[in-house]
């Protein structure tokens, strides 16, 4: 048997007590999975509930019918650069997430090197034979990269060529590698529910701001026609008070209610041109440019329509916020095996194959090919504690996040039941304040008949109608109060409903962001409605590679 194959036998051996060790290596590495108890006790409905629903998280905001506000809307998931900046930190996790999977492959390297050496024969390896090479060395440089001594100087020289391919690998028996995988995976799909939820708050805050907007121009309008009557109502009564008919104090009252209404006219319009700068900022133009999108008579139609009633608490494990808690949670869980793994030896595989030459030539010799191959392991023996508190940190994070998991279930359940409440509350308002001006419009009607008629005062006809204008005032304020509730359980819900019918297919279109479960068409992670969301291996993905979150906007 030759020299170079004499290893074989011991590396085979190696290889073979490992697959026996890899076989029977069940230790409780990744803990059990537990659902927070908060959770596990979610009440099935909300209070406010008699009628089912099902989750509709696409375009939700057209709801209101308004097509300014869907132009707007759109805008805003385009150019916001809030959205801008949470694309590109999903981008950054997606990557992270690369790097971690690279860890369960080997690394293959190639190289290829040129060493001469020109050294004195009496150094080196070659001096423990003195001056004199050693018999059967030859002294020529024909080949093969053999050194030569040149006798006029005692010097011996060579030159030596080589190309190697190299393949390092650990061997993952503990799942080290497998779990810090799955770890980053859970995070991708965490920060891809942040992207939800910063996307969501960045609709929530277009929508607000537009009925804003909508709201303090019907102020300012309905303020200044107010004070239209009011100047009317002054006129009469100085008239009045001139004859002596009415006292000083009528007088003084109507110019302070005037003073004070002329008053208010600067502080709304400083509130509307903040407002659109602010609306402008989250569409991503200047105010100037505001105009073509927002028309100055803008009067959106109030949609007071039943929320589906009996929204099911599951619909909470769709919220983002939620989701990316329930994640995060999820990935502490294999942080723990991760740590845990590092206890245990490490089993590590190297080897190389190549050639070595005198020459560039001589490489493409097949005769001069040189192999290695190299298996080790390496067990902690003492490390300080280090790898112990390394678990203690990793259990301690887990702990941790599954109290902000549990947290977030109960400010989630909170929030909806809030804004079921708020939004029944508005609509009742509303619809008393609409009642009230038929009755204010009733009066202001009688009054006019009773003034052309000869029969009535002309104070009584103005005072109708500056009460016509008051309740309008109060309604207008009311219809942005019913929108906002109604904007309040959408984003306390993370979407829209659809009362009878099918949860739709989650695709992305335009002006779309993926949803989590909507990560990666070929291998998406289940999620069930309340619980814990699974991370996919990242040994059996169908794709090879780590789920995308595509935040196409």
């Amino acid at each position: 048997m030759r020299p170079h194959n004499r290893p074989r036998p011991a590396i085979a051996t190696f290889l073979l007590a490992s697959a026996a060790l890899w076989g029977c290596a069940t230790p409780q590495i990744v803990p059990d999975e537990t659902v927070p108890e908060v959770i596990v006790d979610l009440p099935p409905t909300f209070a406010q509930a008699d009628s089912a629903a099902v989750y509709n998280p696409l375009r939700w905001w057209t709801a209101f019918d308004d097509p300014v506000l869907d132009r707007l809307v759109d805008s805003a998931l385009v150019a916001n650069l809030d959205l801008a900046e949470a694309v590109a930190r999903v981008d950054e996790t997606r990557a992270r997430a690369g790097l971690s999977r690279a860890s369960l492959w080997p690394g293959i390297t190639a190289s290829t090197s040129v060493t001469h050496s020109d050294s004195p024969s009496n150094t080196g390896q070659f001096a423990a034979f003195g001056t004199d090479l050693p018999s059967g060395i030859p002294t020529d440089t024909t080949g093969g990269g053999i050194p030569s001594s040149d006798e006029s100087s005692d010097r011996i020289s060579f030159t030596q060529t080589s190309l190697t391919l190299g393949v390092q690998y650990e061997l993952d028996f503990w799942g080290r590698a497998r779990n810090e995988t799955r770890a980053s995976v859970g995070d991708l799909y965490a920060s891809a529910a942040d992207l939800q939820a910063a996307r969501l708050g960045v609709l929530a805050q277009t929508i607000s701001t537009y009925f804003e907007i909508v709201d303090l121009r019907s102020r300012i309008e309905l303020t200044v026609e107010s004070l239209s009557l009011i100047d009317d109502r002054l006129a009469v009564t100085e008239n009045r008070y001139e004859r002596g008919l009415v006292g000083s104090f009528e007088l003084y009252q109507l110019r302070q209610e005037f003073r004070g209404t002329q008053a208010s006219l600067p502080q709304l319009e400083r509130q509307l041109t903040d407002a659109e700068g602010r609306l402008a900022a989250l569409v991503g133009v200047y105010a100037g440019q505001l105009g073509a999108m927002l028309p100055d008579s803008t009067r959106p139609r109030l949609v007071i329509d039943d929320v589906p009633a009996g929204l099911p608490s599951e619909l909470l494990i769709q919220r983002p916020d939620v989701r990316a808690a329930a994640y995060r949670y999820e990935a502490a869980r294999y942080r723990i095996g991760a740590a845990r793994a590092q206890l245990f030896p490490s089993v590590s595989l190297g080897g190389s194959v190549g050639t070595q030459a005198d020459g560039v030539l001589g490489l493409l010799d097949p005769a001069q090919w040189v192999a290695s191959l190299t298996a080790g392991v390496t067990a902690p023996l003492f490390q300080g504690g280090r790898l112990r508190s390394n678990v203690e940190v990793a259990e301690a994070g887990y702990r941790r996040l599954g109290a902000a998991y549990a947290r977030s279930v109960l400010t989630a359940f909170r929030e909806t039941e809030t804004a079921l409440e708020a939004y029944e509350e508005e609509r009742q308002r509303y619809t008393l304040l609409a009642d009230q001006l038929s009755e204010a419009q009733a009066s202001a009607q009688l009054q006019a008949d009773r003034y052309r008629r000869g029969v009535g005062d002309v104070t009584d006809y103005l005072d109708a109608l500056r009460a016509e204008v008051s309740v309008q005032t109060q309604l207008a304020s009311a219809a942005r109060s019913v929108a906002l509730a109604q904007l309040d359980i959408h984003r306390a819900l993370g979407g829209g409903w659809i009362e009878d019918g099918v949860v739709p297919d989650i695709r992305l279109v335009p002006g779309e962001v993926a949803t989590p479960h909507a990560l990666d068409g070929r291998d998406r992670p289940a999620v069930p409605v309340v619980g814990i969301p699974s991370i996919p291996d990242p040994l059996r993905s169908a794709s090879g590679e780590p789920p995308e979150a595509v935040p196409t906007r």
